[in-house]
């Protein structure tokens, strides 16, 4: 079963360009995908469009095999590339809130996390560094028990240091059964991540995917270093 799926999808915010042009892909459940591509190549706006607050141009995305609407939004687990919660919220009044708000939603999983990060679930979020209001927003978003998982850039705005417990993070508190897409242009930190991967081009295009162990191994390069080669001429990247 595929957990998304684009079907000859395109998306156009003005007349002379299209964001995303005849786009297809099928991404598995089970899964931690990476959909990797330079910024500025439509990965943004894809997710948007699979999370239902972008609509389409033309063409159809599926979700669970189901087209996007308010049923297959409460599939979804959505980390967006820009912190979007109420600044004068306590981290506990925010608990609270996901709580009532997701039926899917596991308080012990939260609370476990924000441990093991440091952070008092008293703070107000507009007392945190960006760094830390991105954990706990990222640490909301794992800690449900959804069908996908749809993380836009989770590593794009922290410190080295804590890219390694938050990749872990995302190991570890995820459904097995559900799907785990990241955006990124960051390879090289979230490649162990992978089980499969896109690479993405300008306008949408699908350069090459497959299985990441199996290209590494046949390559004897990591992804990171294709990537590189693949996207070399870009000079957006």
């Amino acid at each position: 079963m595929y957990t998304l799926e684009c079907i000859n999808l395109y998306k156009r915010y003005d007349k002379n360009r299209n964001v995303i042009e005849n786009l297809n892909l099928k991404i598995p459940e089970g899964k931690i995908v990476g959909l990797l591509g330079p910024n500025g190549c439509g990965k943004t706006t894809l997710i948007k469009m699979a999370a239902g607050l972008l609509q389409p141009t033309s063409g159809q995305i599926l979700v669970c095999q189901k087209p996007v609407s308010d049923i297959t939004n409460s599939y979804i687990s959505y980390l967006p590339e820009r912190t979007y919660f109420d600044s004068s919220m306590k981290v506990s009044q925010l608990i609270d809130f996901f709580e009532e708000f997701y039926s899917d939603y596991d308080r012990a999983r939260t609370l476990h996390m924000l441990r093991d990060l440091g952070i008092d679930a008293n703070m107000r979020l507009k007392t945190l560094s960006k760094g830390t209001k991105e954990k706990v927003q990222l640490v909301m978003v794992m800690s449900r028990n959804a069908k996908l998982y749809m993380l836009d850039e989770p590593i794009g705005g922290v410190d080295p240091a804590a890219r390694d417990y938050i990749l872990n993070t995302i190991i570890s508190n995820y459904n097995p059964n559900a799907t785990v897409l990241i955006t990124t242009h960051l390879i090289s930190d979230v490649e162990k991540l992978l089980d499969e991967f896109f690479f993405i081009g300008y306008g949408g295009a699908i350069l090459r995917s497959g299985n990441a162990d199996q290209v590494r191994e046949t390559e004897g390069k990591s992804l990171d270093q294709i990537f590189r080669e693949e996207f070399r001429c870009s000079v957006n990247y």
